[in-house]
């Protein structure tokens, strides 16, 4: 009779992890000794080599998707900080599952199957889709490891096999999971938004992970690309190949002129984003995955209907966009921005030093 695992490690019953234990602060993240998960059918075991660090670990704590929260992330975790609370409803679309392991994003190597047909598998260096459509890509129902379920935050985590991606490449375990999340969200932005060569593109918060990600994702196109950061990171910002670069200070309408660019790339909203349809051309898109300078925003309709623009919110992800990533990897075509690495039991520390906004890139964890 065939095994019902196919193991390459001896492992103990525990393992260290960081459990998110609900709504708060620092003191939510608490670094103990939990159950190893046990693969079930369709899943394997992973042990976790690297795991980034992403803004939605941190909304997800702060519970910033809660509809009480108008502020952007930086003053909801001063809020939180200062002993404020936010209401339960703060999970992207249901309640978050406390306690639960966050992280995101997770460079690993599969150690245990518990099919047969999986077993190739074993061994191997991988990254995992966080972004899971469960209900097939017809559907935009999704769910995300770290938010909906254990994540990555752990010497090893269990997931779908269908969501394991080998990567063959000479990256470090820590470049690798930079990947996951800013670069698959920036990927499908740039995918559902339909980037073209030759088109202009303006991407926020470029010095951040996915704006970082989306301007080596659209260069690969062959776009001309814009990108907004603050003064200290504008050097840093040009060298990963923009044809622009602003300081966010500066209004881009008067540095670009209205009806200037193809596409906006948005992650940050808040107080400017009333400039962005402006900027658009007639047909122009607009598309987001994100708020982190505020979800309450001020909006001329005009500026919308009488453009014709198109406007996409992002948080599924298409069925391309993470083979269309390792593909990229492995041929060479984009690059890492690690800005760098703490050991797990450090998260708090590696947090704080997220929110200070000095870096370019992701940082990351190791167990």
């Amino acid at each position: 009779m065939a095994p019902d695992r196919f193991d390459i490690t001896d492992r103990s019953e525990t393992m260290k992890a960081v459990v998110t234990t609900g709504h708060g602060g620092y003191d939510r993240l608490i670094y103990r000794d939990v159950p190893v998960p046990q693969p079930g059918p369709g899943e394997v075991l992973i042990r976790v080599l690297a795991a980034g660090i992403n803004n939605t670990e941190i909304n997800t704590r702060l519970g910033w998707y809660s509809t009480s929260v108008t502020t952007g992330t930086q003053a909801a975790a001063e809020t939180t900080e200062n002993g404020a609370s936010v209401r339960s409803d703060g999970g992207w679309d249901k309640a978050t599952p406390f306690p639960f392991i966050q992280g995101t994003d997770c460079c690993g190597q599969v150690v245990s199957t518990h099919d047969a047909g999986d077993a190739p598998l074993v061994g191997r260096r991988v990254l995992v889709r966080p972004c899971m459509r469960t209900q097939g890509f017809g559907s935009l129902d999704n769910i995300w490891m770290a938010s909906d379920f254990d994540g990555a935050f752990a010497e090893f985590v269990k997931v779908p096999a269908a969501e394991v991606f080998p990567v063959d490449c000479g990256w470090t375990d820590a470049e690798l999971a930079t990947i996951p999340c800013a670069y698959g969200t920036a990927e499908n932005m740039l995918h559902r938004a339909g980037l073209k060569a030759g088109e202009t593109v303006l991407i926020t918060g470029a010095s951040g992970g996915v704006g970082s990600a989306a301007i080596q994702l659209a260069r690969r196109r062959g776009a001309r690309v814009v990108a907004v950061t603050s003064h200290d990171k504008i050097k840093a910002v040009q060298e990963l190949g923009c044809d622009i670069v602003l300081d966010r200070t500066q209004d881009p309408i008067d540095a670009l002129g209205e009806s200037s660019v193809d596409l906006v790339v948005d992650n940050v909203a808040g107080d400017h984003f009333s400039r962005m349809p402006k900027l658009l051309q007639r047909g122009g898109r607009y598309v987001s995955s994100g708020a982190i300078g505020g979800p309450m925003v001020t909006f001329d309709m005009r500026d919308f209907y009488l453009k014709d623009l198109t406007f996409i919110g992002c948080t599924a992800w298409d069925a391309p966009v993470f083979p269309n990533l390792v593909a990229y990897i492995e041929r060479g075509e984009i690059r890492p921005l690690l800005a760098g690495t703490f050991p797990l039991e450090r998260i708090a520390d590696a947090q704080r030093e997220f929110m200070r906004k000095r870096h370019v890139g992701n940082f990351v964890l190791r167990p």
